[in-house]
């Protein structure tokens, strides 16, 4: 397993969540329903991916067709047909009824992510830069946990914070999480997890499962 193949199935996870809301809200996006100022870096700025110039799939490009992927993600092509074949044979994902849908198996991935993402992708606190907050204290949550100290950020230019920077799960993170609120909740509580703080650690798990469950 690599750690585009986690940054693909929680993304797999929003499309499927944001399916549920547009039936039940008639097309209203996720992030309609949610105060804007989950977004932490610069609204008058552009987040582009380096090999994409639009991070949302367009035309007949359905979102779970590998263009889709990669153009939601980041990620490459060839890596994300590459991150399917290992998701499909760990279990972790599966082909949905119809050729245009992907399934996460959402319960064996939370097994994972609470027991093996800190030994798998550990990380560590950095020195001071600016970024994007992560973790529970994240603007994501609404201040929902506040810290005395500095939030911890994944460096990015355009970002509106400054903290401790730790490594983002994958190098197109900060970018990914750019018109999808869910996903940067879900990278956010994992990287809580991937620090191992014992109180954030607890809380940042039953916030995953929340969040996974959508």
């Amino acid at each position: 397993m690599k750690s585009q193949d986690i940054l693909l199935l929680l993304k797999l996870v929003s499309l499927e969540q944001q399916g549920t809301v547009h039936k039940k809200a008639g097309l209203l996006a996720i992030h309609q329903l949610m105060d804007l100022s989950w977004k932490d870096w610069d609204e008058d700025s552009t987040l582009d991916f380096e090999s994409t110039q639009d991070p949302t799939p367009s035309g007949d490009s359905s979102p779970y067709s590998v263009r889709g992927l990669a153009q939601l993600t980041g990620i490459g092509k060839s890596e994300i047909s590459n991150a399917l074949s290992r998701c499909f044979f760990s279990g972790l994902a599966k082909q949905g009824r119809g050729d245009s849908s992907l399934t996460v198996n959402t319960k064996a991935l939370l097994e994972f992510l609470v027991y093996g993402i800190r030994y798998v992708f550990p990380v560590k606190l950095q020195e001071n830069t600016r970024g994007i907050a992560t973790c529970l204290t994240a603007p994501i949550f609404g201040g929902e946990l506040r810290s005395t100290e500095q939030s911890p950020v994944w460096p990015y230019a355009k970002g509106n914070s400054s903290g401790p920077a730790i490594e983002p799960l994958y190098k197109t993170v900060p970018v990914a999480v750019n018109q999808d609120p869910q996903l940067y909740a879900m990278l956010a509580s994992l990287d809580s997890i991937r620090l191992g703080l014992p109180r954030e650690r607890n809380l940042a798990v039953k916030k995953l499962e929340t969040l996974l469950r959508g």
